[in-house]
């Protein structure tokens, strides 16, 4: 099936979009990003030019996604969440004169296979959110997210480890960690979360 872009969408022909991925009113994206299959772009949401997504994610209503942010498969970014791309901003350099391209490096947000971040939730570039990991809402992320992580706070700190299915662990035994969802189980070692052969998908 191919993508679905209604007409109030701003959609640059330079952009490439997967099939089965739609691009909702007033959403934004730019040249030479990537979308891929079964995307979901909500409402006035904002994708950056060379921006990349995989498949399944879902950028939600007036989420901004700014270059060169990295999406991985199955991605979600919540209600009006913000990839940021400029460590130390200023619309100008230090004589006034305003800041061009050349001025400035752009540093991007990369966010692993799965995870996700909450409504109105930050990301300061450059970080990377973990395979798994969950960024709640409100939450200022100014560091790495490790794999699996539950994030919450300013700035944004571990309080809990999360499985594929985003409800958190529970112990079971030392070092052990269960899904009540789903009944996988992971291990935990020097801080590290990692999931047991029959916690992976086949």
């Amino acid at each position: 099936m191919a993508a679905r872009v209604v007409d109030s969408a701003d959609v640059d022909p330079r952009a490439e979009l997967g099939d089965g991925t739609s691009v909702w009113h007033l959403a934004q994206v730019r040249e030479e990003a990537v979308v891929g299959p079964d995307c979901v772009i909500g409402r006035g949401a904002y994708i950056g030019t060379g921006v990349r997504m995989g498949r399944g994610c879902k950028v939600q209503n007036y989420a901004l996604v700014y270059e060169p942010a990295v999406l991985e498969d199955g991605v979600f970014v919540g209600p009006a969440a913000v990839l940021t791309n400029d460590t130390y901003p200023r619309a100008v350099n230090p004589d006034l004169s305003p800041k061009g391209a050349s001025d400035w490096e752009p540093v991007g947000v990369t966010l692993r296979e799965g995870a996700a971040v909450g409504a109105r939730a930050i990301c300061v570039a450059p970080v990377t959110v973990g395979r798994w990991a969950t960024v709640a809402a409100g939450a200022v992320v100014t560091a790495d997210v490790p794999d699996f992580a539950l994030v919450a706070g300013v700035p944004a700190r571990r309080i809990r480890w999360v499985g594929r299915a985003g409800v958190p662990l529970e112990p079971a035994g030392e070092g052990s960690w269960r899904c009540p969802r789903t009944g996988a189980t992971y291990t935990e070692q020097d801080g590290v979360l990692t999931e047991d052969d029959a916690a992976r998908p086949a």
